[in-house]
């Protein structure tokens, strides 16, 4: 598997293949049989992956807390949600949202608040989820933060013969 620092130059380096692979995908994969091929690379690679030598989605994404999540969190960390916004949190478009690199990754690479991490951190790369099909442009996007969402997009082309026709 590709390295975390090597994976942005490698997806660079493929992204318009990755477009066009998207654009194949549109016209000749069944939605749920892709939906499976992900969940099913999802659960092979996640297995024998550990996220914490990596880290890059926590440093480069922007996660909104929802303010249930804000309100744990803070308790957590023994502030205030007031405090806990002013000290950690920036105002997106949404809501709030965590300020980058992500405040609780720690040097070792841990999560500080793992045990009450935000839904959209625990939930990425989403591609253990339903409806793909309507999000691979957020996948080949994500393919140049995550390793393992690169390598996901790599197999599926080998799956498909899609070097072989294009």
């Amino acid at each position: 598997m590709i390295t975390p620092n090597n994976v942005r130059e490698a997806a660079l380096k493929v992204e318009e293949e990755n477009h066009r692979f998207r654009s194949f995908l549109k016209t000749h994969a069944d939605e749920e049989e892709l939906d499976q091929q992900f969940l099913s690379l999802h659960k092979e690679l996640f297995a024998s992956y550990d996220c914490s030598k990596c880290r890059n989605c926590c440093r480069s994404y922007d996660v909104s807390l929802e303010n249930e999540e804000v309100s744990t969190i803070a308790a957590a960390k023994g502030l205030t949600p007031d405090a806990f916004c002013k000290q950690f949190l920036s105002e997106g478009l949404l809501g709030y949202e965590m300020k980058k690199p992500c405040p609780f990754l720690r040097e070792d690479g841990q999560c500080e608040v793992e045990f009450c991490k935000p839904s959209e951190c625990a939930a990425y790369p989403y591609t253990d989820r339903p409806g793909r099909m309507g999000s691979l442009l957020n996948i080949i996007a994500s393919a140049e933060v995550c390793p393992v969402v690169y390598e996901m997009l790599e197999r599926l082309k080998d799956t498909y013969h899609f070097r072989k026709q294009y």
